[in-house]
């Protein structure tokens, strides 16, 4: 029989990461190729950057951006939630769970931060540290 062990480490598990990539594919596919029967979300083309799961694998949160601002952002989590149980039906029939995680959604903010990261590094004084301009300091007396 096999050894039970328990994740205690302060990241998700190595289960959790697994689940949350299968359904961050399952997922964006469903969106690629418009099975809902929504015309409106239908429209939208929407990216899937992350589906992060909780411990017991019941929620997962998908974290998605409307392609190029094409449609707000609000627009597009509501026209998700909205349609919400087809796209857990849908993400089920594809996986071997024994249960579908109840979908959450939330705007993405990779690409905020990304861009607060490349202007912080685009400052004078970050770039002056980065490029070891300042003299050195000599130790010898």
């Amino acid at each position: 029989m096999g050894k039970k062990t328990f994740h205690t480490g302060e990241g998700p598990s190595q289960r959790q990461l697994r689940v949350g990539e299968l359904i961050r594919r399952t997922l964006s596919d469903i969106l690629n190729r418009g099975d809902i029967h929504d015309p409106e979300l239908n429209r939208m083309s929407i990216t899937v950057g992350e589906v992060r799961c909780s411990p017991d694998l019941k929620v997962a949160t998908a974290y998605v951006m409307p392609l190029m601002g094409s449609v707000p952002v609000t627009d597009a989590i509501a026209a998700l939630a909205r349609n919400k149980a087809e796209l857990r039906h849908r993400i089920g029939a594809g996986m071997t769970l024994k249960y579908t995680p109840d979908l959450r959604f939330r705007p993405d903010e990779t690409f905020d931060r990304l861009d607060e990261t490349r202007r912080l590094f685009a400052d004078p004084s970050v770039q002056r540290d980065l490029a070891g301009d300042e003299p050195a300091e000599d130790d010898s007396e």
